[in-house]
Protein backbone atom coordinates (compact mmCIF):
# COMPACT_ATOMS: atom_id res chain seq x y z
CA UNK A 1 0.00 0.00 0.00
CA UNK A 2 1.36 3.44 -0.88
CA UNK A 3 2.23 5.97 1.81
CA UNK A 4 -0.73 8.20 0.94
CA UNK A 5 -3.40 5.58 0.33
CA UNK A 6 -6.44 6.08 2.55
CA UNK A 7 -5.13 9.36 3.98
CA UNK A 8 -6.27 12.91 3.49
CA UNK A 9 -4.32 14.85 0.92
CA UNK A 10 -4.92 18.15 2.64
CA UNK A 11 -6.72 19.75 5.54
CA UNK A 12 -9.56 22.17 5.96
CA UNK A 13 -8.14 23.26 9.29
CA UNK A 14 -6.18 26.48 9.63
CA UNK A 15 -2.39 25.95 9.44
CA UNK A 16 -0.59 26.04 12.73
CA UNK A 17 3.10 26.27 13.65
CA UNK A 18 4.79 24.22 16.33
CA UNK A 19 7.32 25.95 18.58
CA UNK A 20 10.96 25.42 17.59
CA UNK A 21 12.65 22.92 19.88
CA UNK A 22 15.95 24.65 19.21
CA UNK A 23 17.41 24.11 22.66
CA UNK A 24 17.23 20.31 22.52
CA UNK A 25 20.23 18.19 21.55
CA UNK A 26 18.18 16.25 18.98
CA UNK A 27 17.45 19.46 17.06
CA UNK A 28 21.13 19.56 16.04
CA UNK A 29 21.78 15.79 15.82
CA UNK A 30 22.61 14.91 12.22
CA UNK A 31 21.04 11.43 12.18
CA UNK A 32 17.47 12.43 13.17
CA UNK A 33 17.85 15.58 11.08
CA UNK A 34 18.63 13.61 7.93
CA UNK A 35 15.85 11.15 8.69
CA UNK A 36 13.40 14.04 8.83
CA UNK A 37 14.87 15.64 5.69
CA UNK A 38 14.40 12.39 3.79
CA UNK A 39 10.83 11.98 5.08
CA UNK A 40 9.80 15.50 4.09
CA UNK A 41 11.69 15.44 0.78
CA UNK A 42 9.85 12.23 -0.12
CA UNK A 43 6.50 13.93 0.54
CA UNK A 44 7.57 16.97 -1.50
CA UNK A 45 8.70 14.74 -4.37
CA UNK A 46 5.29 13.08 -4.47
CA UNK A 47 3.47 16.42 -4.42
CA UNK A 48 5.58 18.98 -6.36
CA UNK A 49 3.15 21.86 -5.91
CA UNK A 50 6.03 24.14 -4.91
CA UNK A 51 8.03 23.71 -8.11
CA UNK A 52 7.60 27.39 -9.03
CA UNK A 53 8.59 28.99 -5.73
CA UNK A 54 12.23 29.18 -4.64
CA UNK A 55 15.03 27.11 -6.17
CA UNK A 56 15.03 24.57 -3.30
CA UNK A 57 12.29 22.56 -4.95
CA UNK A 58 13.65 22.40 -8.52
CA UNK A 59 17.02 21.44 -7.00
CA UNK A 60 15.39 18.57 -5.11
CA UNK A 61 13.14 17.41 -7.94
CA UNK A 62 15.93 17.49 -10.52
CA UNK A 63 18.14 15.44 -8.21
CA UNK A 64 15.38 12.87 -7.73
CA UNK A 65 14.68 12.62 -11.45
CA UNK A 66 18.37 12.21 -12.26
CA UNK A 67 19.03 9.57 -9.57
CA UNK A 68 19.34 5.85 -10.26
CA UNK A 69 16.16 5.02 -8.34
CA UNK A 70 14.24 8.17 -9.37
CA UNK A 71 13.20 8.39 -5.72
CA UNK A 72 14.57 10.38 -2.79
CA UNK A 73 16.55 7.38 -1.55
CA UNK A 74 18.73 7.71 -4.65
CA UNK A 75 19.69 11.33 -4.00
CA UNK A 76 23.18 11.87 -2.53
CA UNK A 77 23.08 13.41 0.92
CA UNK A 78 25.36 16.21 -0.29
CA UNK A 79 22.49 17.43 -2.48
CA UNK A 80 20.37 17.88 0.66
CA UNK A 81 22.61 20.81 1.57
CA UNK A 82 22.06 22.36 -1.86
CA UNK A 83 18.32 22.28 -1.14
CA UNK A 84 18.93 23.90 2.26
CA UNK A 85 21.12 26.63 0.77
CA UNK A 86 18.44 27.66 -1.72
CA UNK A 87 15.83 28.13 1.04
CA UNK A 88 15.71 31.73 2.25
CA UNK A 89 12.88 31.15 4.75
CA UNK A 90 10.24 33.14 2.86
CA UNK A 91 7.52 30.80 4.27
CA UNK A 92 5.51 30.90 1.03
CA UNK A 93 5.54 27.11 0.58
CA UNK A 94 4.09 26.73 4.07
CA UNK A 95 1.53 29.49 3.77
CA UNK A 96 0.36 29.23 0.17
CA UNK A 97 1.13 25.82 -1.33
CA UNK A 98 1.69 22.88 1.00
CA UNK A 99 -1.40 20.74 1.78
CA UNK A 100 0.44 18.80 4.49
CA UNK A 101 1.23 21.51 7.03
CA UNK A 102 0.14 20.88 10.62
CA UNK A 103 -2.43 19.99 11.85
CA UNK A 104 -2.21 17.46 8.97
CA UNK A 105 -0.79 14.18 10.28
CA UNK A 106 2.29 14.43 8.01
CA UNK A 107 3.28 17.60 9.86
CA UNK A 108 5.33 19.23 7.08
CA UNK A 109 6.94 22.56 7.95
CA UNK A 110 9.52 22.87 5.19
CA UNK A 111 10.90 26.32 6.14
CA UNK A 112 11.49 25.37 9.75
CA UNK A 113 13.08 22.09 8.71
CA UNK A 114 15.46 24.10 6.53
CA UNK A 115 16.09 26.39 9.50
CA UNK A 116 16.89 23.35 11.65
CA UNK A 117 19.39 22.16 9.04
CA UNK A 118 21.00 25.61 8.82
CA UNK A 119 21.25 25.74 12.61
CA UNK A 120 22.79 22.25 12.83
CA UNK A 121 25.38 23.12 10.20
CA UNK A 122 26.17 26.48 11.82
CA UNK A 123 26.71 24.86 15.20
CA UNK A 124 29.04 22.26 13.67
CA UNK A 125 30.88 24.30 11.04
CA UNK A 126 30.22 27.98 11.66
CA UNK A 127 29.77 30.15 8.55
CA UNK A 128 31.92 31.69 5.80
CA UNK A 129 33.27 35.20 6.39
CA UNK A 130 30.97 36.63 3.72
CA UNK A 131 27.86 35.27 5.43
CA UNK A 132 29.01 36.48 8.84
CA UNK A 133 29.61 39.97 7.46
CA UNK A 134 26.26 40.15 5.64
CA UNK A 135 24.36 39.08 8.76
CA UNK A 136 26.25 41.41 11.13
CA UNK A 137 24.04 44.37 10.29
CA UNK A 138 24.65 46.31 13.50
CA UNK A 139 28.42 45.93 13.43
CA UNK A 140 28.81 46.68 9.72
CA UNK A 141 26.34 49.56 9.93
CA UNK A 142 28.20 51.20 12.82
CA UNK A 143 31.54 50.92 11.07
CA UNK A 144 30.29 51.96 7.63
CA UNK A 145 28.33 54.85 9.11
CA UNK A 146 31.31 56.57 10.74
CA UNK A 147 31.40 60.05 9.13
CA UNK A 148 34.98 59.69 7.91
CA UNK A 149 34.32 56.18 6.57
CA UNK A 150 30.85 56.44 5.07
CA UNK A 151 31.84 58.32 1.91
CA UNK A 152 34.58 55.82 1.14
CA UNK A 153 32.26 52.86 1.69
CA UNK A 154 29.57 54.32 -0.55
CA UNK A 155 32.14 55.20 -3.22
CA UNK A 156 33.45 51.63 -3.26
CA UNK A 157 29.92 50.26 -3.50
CA UNK A 158 29.15 52.57 -6.46
CA UNK A 159 32.30 51.89 -8.47
CA UNK A 160 32.86 48.97 -10.85
CA UNK A 161 36.33 48.34 -9.51
CA UNK A 162 35.05 48.42 -5.93
CA UNK A 163 32.29 45.96 -6.72
CA UNK A 164 34.75 43.61 -8.45
CA UNK A 165 36.85 43.76 -5.31
CA UNK A 166 33.83 42.93 -3.15
CA UNK A 167 33.01 40.00 -5.37
CA UNK A 168 36.57 38.70 -5.25
CA UNK A 169 37.05 39.17 -1.50
CA UNK A 170 33.60 38.54 -0.06
CA UNK A 171 31.63 36.84 -2.84
CA UNK A 172 29.11 39.69 -3.14
CA UNK A 173 27.92 39.65 -6.74
CA UNK A 174 29.23 42.55 -8.79
CA UNK A 175 25.76 43.41 -10.15
CA UNK A 176 23.71 42.96 -6.98
CA UNK A 177 22.18 46.19 -5.65
CA UNK A 178 23.77 47.18 -2.35
CA UNK A 179 22.36 50.00 -0.22
CA UNK A 180 24.20 53.21 0.72
CA UNK A 181 25.08 53.95 4.33
CA UNK A 182 24.25 57.15 6.20
CA UNK A 183 26.19 58.64 9.09
CA UNK A 184 23.12 60.69 10.02
CA UNK A 185 20.91 57.75 10.89
CA UNK A 186 17.15 57.71 11.35
CA UNK A 187 17.58 57.48 15.11
CA UNK A 188 19.71 60.64 14.99
CA UNK A 189 17.25 62.42 12.73
CA UNK A 190 14.35 61.43 14.97
CA UNK A 191 16.18 61.86 18.28
CA UNK A 192 13.44 64.17 19.55
CA UNK A 193 11.16 61.11 19.73
CA UNK A 194 13.27 59.28 22.30
CA UNK A 195 11.63 58.79 25.69
CA UNK A 196 8.80 60.97 24.48
CA UNK A 197 5.53 61.35 26.36
CA UNK A 198 2.50 60.69 24.23
CA UNK A 199 0.40 63.82 24.52
CA UNK A 200 -3.20 63.51 23.25
CA UNK A 201 -4.08 59.89 22.41
CA UNK A 202 -7.17 58.55 20.63
CA UNK A 203 -7.42 54.83 21.38
CA UNK A 204 -9.79 52.35 19.74
CA UNK A 205 -10.74 48.73 20.35
CA UNK A 206 -7.86 47.55 18.14
CA UNK A 207 -5.23 50.29 18.47
CA UNK A 208 -4.02 52.21 21.48
CA UNK A 209 -3.29 55.28 19.40
CA UNK A 210 0.35 55.89 20.27
CA UNK A 211 3.17 54.08 18.52
CA UNK A 212 6.80 53.17 19.06
CA UNK A 213 8.83 53.04 15.85
CA UNK A 214 11.36 50.21 15.74
CA UNK A 215 13.54 51.78 13.06
CA UNK A 216 15.27 48.53 11.88
CA UNK A 217 18.89 48.23 10.74
CA UNK A 218 18.01 49.02 7.14
CA UNK A 219 15.69 51.90 7.94
CA UNK A 220 18.07 53.37 10.46
CA UNK A 221 21.38 53.21 8.58
CA UNK A 222 20.62 52.57 4.91
CA UNK A 223 17.32 54.31 4.11
CA UNK A 224 16.47 56.70 6.98
CA UNK A 225 13.95 58.62 4.90
CA UNK A 226 11.60 55.62 5.18
CA UNK A 227 11.47 56.08 8.94
CA UNK A 228 11.07 59.84 8.56
CA UNK A 229 8.19 59.37 6.11
CA UNK A 230 6.47 56.89 8.43
CA UNK A 231 6.67 59.28 11.37
CA UNK A 232 5.38 62.16 9.23
CA UNK A 233 2.36 60.16 8.01
CA UNK A 234 1.48 58.80 11.46
CA UNK A 235 1.78 62.20 13.12
CA UNK A 236 -0.29 63.72 10.31
CA UNK A 237 -2.96 61.27 11.41
CA UNK A 238 -2.80 62.35 15.04
CA UNK A 239 -0.78 59.34 16.22
CA UNK A 240 1.95 60.28 18.74
CA UNK A 241 5.26 58.60 17.88
CA UNK A 242 8.28 57.61 19.97
CA UNK A 243 11.57 55.74 19.66
CA UNK A 244 12.70 53.05 22.06
CA UNK A 245 15.71 54.17 24.07
CA UNK A 246 17.77 51.47 22.36
CA UNK A 247 17.40 48.83 19.65
CA UNK A 248 19.57 46.24 17.95
CA UNK A 249 18.95 44.04 14.91
CA UNK A 250 15.73 42.03 15.13
CA UNK A 251 17.73 38.86 14.44
CA UNK A 252 16.32 37.89 11.04
CA UNK A 253 19.73 37.88 9.25
CA UNK A 254 21.15 35.62 11.97
CA UNK A 255 18.07 33.40 11.78
CA UNK A 256 18.62 32.93 8.04
CA UNK A 257 22.23 32.00 8.81
CA UNK A 258 21.16 29.45 11.42
CA UNK A 259 22.88 31.30 14.26
CA UNK A 260 20.06 30.89 16.75
CA UNK A 261 22.18 31.81 19.76
CA UNK A 262 22.79 35.24 18.20
CA UNK A 263 19.03 35.58 17.65
CA UNK A 264 18.56 34.90 21.34
CA UNK A 265 21.14 37.53 22.33
CA UNK A 266 19.40 40.18 20.22
CA UNK A 267 16.07 39.21 21.73
CA UNK A 268 17.48 39.72 25.25
CA UNK A 269 18.20 43.36 24.36
CA UNK A 270 15.15 44.28 22.28
CA UNK A 271 12.32 42.52 24.05
CA UNK A 272 12.66 43.97 27.59
CA UNK A 273 12.82 47.50 26.18
CA UNK A 274 9.85 47.04 23.85
CA UNK A 275 7.81 45.13 26.45
CA UNK A 276 8.25 47.97 28.93
CA UNK A 277 6.86 50.41 26.37
CA UNK A 278 3.93 48.09 25.69
CA UNK A 279 3.27 48.12 29.44
CA UNK A 280 3.17 51.93 29.18
CA UNK A 281 0.44 51.72 26.56
CA UNK A 282 2.37 51.89 23.29
CA UNK A 283 1.83 49.88 20.11
CA UNK A 284 4.83 49.07 17.87
CA UNK A 285 5.45 49.29 14.12
CA UNK A 286 8.46 48.62 11.91
CA UNK A 287 8.95 49.79 8.29
CA UNK A 288 10.41 46.44 7.10
CA UNK A 289 8.13 43.37 6.75
CA UNK A 290 10.88 40.89 7.69
CA UNK A 291 11.50 42.67 10.98
CA UNK A 292 7.79 42.80 11.74
CA UNK A 293 7.53 39.07 11.01
CA UNK A 294 10.47 38.35 13.29
CA UNK A 295 8.61 39.81 16.25
CA UNK A 296 5.22 38.50 15.18
CA UNK A 297 6.19 34.92 14.36
CA UNK A 298 9.77 33.72 14.68
CA UNK A 299 10.62 34.96 18.17
CA UNK A 300 7.31 33.69 19.61
CA UNK A 301 8.04 30.26 18.07
CA UNK A 302 11.56 30.27 19.53
CA UNK A 303 10.45 31.57 22.95
CA UNK A 304 6.80 30.46 23.32
CA UNK A 305 6.91 30.62 27.13
CA UNK A 306 8.38 34.12 27.36
CA UNK A 307 5.54 36.42 28.40
CA UNK A 308 7.35 39.54 27.21
CA UNK A 309 7.92 38.06 23.74
CA UNK A 310 4.20 37.32 23.48
CA UNK A 311 3.36 40.80 24.78
CA UNK A 312 5.52 42.40 22.07
CA UNK A 313 4.04 40.10 19.41
CA UNK A 314 0.53 41.18 20.29
CA UNK A 315 1.46 44.88 20.14
CA UNK A 316 3.40 44.61 16.84
CA UNK A 317 1.81 45.90 13.62
CA UNK A 318 2.67 46.39 9.99
CA UNK A 319 2.39 50.19 9.51
CA UNK A 320 -0.31 49.98 6.83
CA UNK A 321 -2.20 47.43 8.88
CA UNK A 322 -2.22 50.00 11.67
CA UNK A 323 -3.37 52.84 9.43
CA UNK A 324 -6.22 50.77 8.01
CA UNK A 325 -7.35 49.80 11.49
CA UNK A 326 -7.49 53.52 12.28
CA UNK A 327 -9.39 54.11 9.06
CA UNK A 328 -11.96 51.48 10.03
CA UNK A 329 -12.61 53.50 13.17
CA UNK A 330 -12.89 56.78 11.28
CA UNK A 331 -9.55 58.14 12.45
CA UNK A 332 -7.54 58.22 9.21
CA UNK A 333 -7.05 61.56 7.49
CA UNK A 334 -8.24 61.15 3.87
CA UNK A 335 -7.64 64.76 2.82
CA UNK A 336 -5.09 63.99 0.12
CA UNK A 337 -3.53 66.78 -1.94
CA UNK A 338 -1.89 64.86 -4.78
CA UNK A 339 -3.00 61.91 -6.87
CA UNK A 340 -0.59 59.00 -7.40
CA UNK A 341 -1.98 57.78 -10.71
CA UNK A 342 -1.17 54.17 -11.59
CA UNK A 343 0.91 52.33 -9.01
CA UNK A 344 2.44 48.90 -9.53
CA UNK A 345 2.90 47.25 -6.15
CA UNK A 346 4.94 44.13 -5.36
CA UNK A 347 3.88 42.41 -2.14
CA UNK A 348 6.93 41.05 -0.26
CA UNK A 349 6.79 37.42 0.83
CA UNK A 350 7.34 38.29 4.50
CA UNK A 351 4.34 40.59 4.35
CA UNK A 352 2.11 38.05 2.60
CA UNK A 353 2.74 35.42 5.27
CA UNK A 354 1.53 37.78 8.02
CA UNK A 355 -2.01 37.08 6.77
CA UNK A 356 -3.24 40.63 7.18
CA UNK A 357 -4.48 41.12 3.63
CA UNK A 358 -3.40 43.83 1.21
CA UNK A 359 -3.43 46.77 3.60
CA UNK A 360 -0.79 48.73 1.67
CA UNK A 361 -2.88 48.52 -1.48
CA UNK A 362 -6.02 49.48 0.44
CA UNK A 363 -4.36 52.57 1.91
CA UNK A 364 -2.90 53.77 -1.38
CA UNK A 365 -6.24 53.32 -3.12
CA UNK A 366 -7.80 55.79 -0.70
CA UNK A 367 -5.93 58.48 -2.65
CA UNK A 368 -8.28 59.89 -5.33
CA UNK A 369 -7.61 58.92 -8.96
CA UNK A 370 -5.13 56.27 -7.87
CA UNK A 371 -5.16 52.63 -8.99
CA UNK A 372 -2.90 49.91 -7.62
CA UNK A 373 -1.84 46.92 -9.70
CA UNK A 374 -0.81 44.18 -7.23
CA UNK A 375 1.92 41.63 -7.95
CA UNK A 376 1.94 38.77 -5.45
CA UNK A 377 5.20 37.22 -6.60
CA UNK A 378 8.65 37.01 -5.05
CA UNK A 379 11.17 39.67 -6.07
CA UNK A 380 14.02 37.20 -5.77
CA UNK A 381 15.97 39.39 -3.34
CA UNK A 382 15.16 37.47 -0.18
CA UNK A 383 17.43 38.84 2.52
CA UNK A 384 21.06 38.24 1.57
CA UNK A 385 20.33 35.54 -1.04
CA UNK A 386 20.42 37.76 -4.13
CA UNK A 387 23.66 39.52 -3.24
CA UNK A 388 25.64 36.27 -2.99
CA UNK A 389 27.71 35.50 -6.07
CA UNK A 390 26.57 31.89 -6.36
CA UNK A 391 22.84 32.70 -6.05
CA UNK A 392 22.44 36.05 -7.81
CA UNK A 393 21.52 34.70 -11.25
CA UNK A 394 18.95 32.34 -9.73
CA UNK A 395 17.52 35.22 -7.70
CA UNK A 396 17.10 37.32 -10.84
CA UNK A 397 15.29 34.42 -12.50
CA UNK A 398 12.92 34.08 -9.54
CA UNK A 399 12.09 37.79 -9.77
CA UNK A 400 11.73 37.87 -13.55
CA UNK A 401 7.89 37.59 -13.55
CA UNK A 402 7.71 40.74 -11.38
CA UNK A 403 10.07 42.58 -13.73
CA UNK A 404 8.01 41.51 -16.75
CA UNK A 405 4.77 42.72 -15.14
CA UNK A 406 6.33 46.09 -14.34
CA UNK A 407 7.72 46.47 -17.86
CA UNK A 408 4.22 46.02 -19.27
CA UNK A 409 2.37 48.07 -16.66
CA UNK A 410 3.08 51.64 -17.85
CA UNK A 411 2.85 52.65 -14.22
CA UNK A 412 3.53 56.08 -12.77
CA UNK A 413 5.16 54.53 -9.70
CA UNK A 414 6.59 51.18 -8.65
CA UNK A 415 6.61 50.32 -4.97
CA UNK A 416 7.21 47.51 -2.51
CA UNK A 417 7.06 47.45 1.28
CA UNK A 418 10.53 45.87 1.18
CA UNK A 419 13.00 48.49 -0.12
CA UNK A 420 15.55 45.79 -0.97
CA UNK A 421 12.98 43.94 -3.08
CA UNK A 422 12.08 47.18 -4.84
CA UNK A 423 15.72 47.86 -5.74
CA UNK A 424 16.11 44.33 -7.04
CA UNK A 425 13.09 44.71 -9.35
CA UNK A 426 13.77 48.18 -10.79
CA UNK A 427 17.35 47.21 -11.57
CA UNK A 428 15.90 45.39 -14.58
CA UNK A 429 13.42 48.06 -15.68
CA UNK A 430 14.56 51.23 -17.42
CA UNK A 431 12.86 54.44 -16.35
CA UNK A 432 11.67 53.24 -12.95
CA UNK A 433 12.93 53.99 -9.45
CA UNK A 434 12.19 52.14 -6.24
CA UNK A 435 9.56 53.87 -4.11
CA UNK A 436 8.48 53.02 -0.60
CA UNK A 437 4.67 53.02 -0.19
CA UNK A 438 4.87 55.16 2.93
CA UNK A 439 6.84 57.73 0.94
CA UNK A 440 4.13 57.67 -1.73
CA UNK A 441 1.45 58.18 0.92
CA UNK A 442 3.38 61.13 2.34
CA UNK A 443 3.58 62.57 -1.16
CA UNK A 444 -0.18 62.15 -1.57
CA UNK A 445 -0.76 64.01 1.70
CA UNK A 446 1.52 66.83 0.53
CA UNK A 447 3.45 66.90 3.81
Amino acid sequence: MSKSEGRREGSLDAPTRHPLDWRSAEFYDEQPLFEELERVFDICHGCRRCFNLCNSFPTLFDAVDESDTMEVDGVPKAVYWDVVDHCYLCDMCYMSKCPYVPPHEWNVDFPHLMLRAKAARFRKQGAPLRDKVLSATDTVGKLAGIPVVVNAVNAVNRSKSGRKMLQGVLGVHVDAPVPPYHSKTARKRLAHLRDRSAGEVRATDTTRGKVVLYTTCYGNRNHPSIDEDLVAVFEHNGIPMALARKEVCCGMPKLELGDLEAVGKAKEINIPILAAMVDDGWDIVTPIPSCTLMFKQELPLMFPDDADVIKVRDAMFDPFEYLMLRHRDGLLNTDFKTTLGKVTYQVPCHLRVQNIGLKTRDALQLVPDTSVDVIERCSGHDGTYAVKKEFHDVAKKIGRPVVTRLQKAEADHFTSDCPMAAEQVVQGVEGHTANNPMSLLRKAYGI
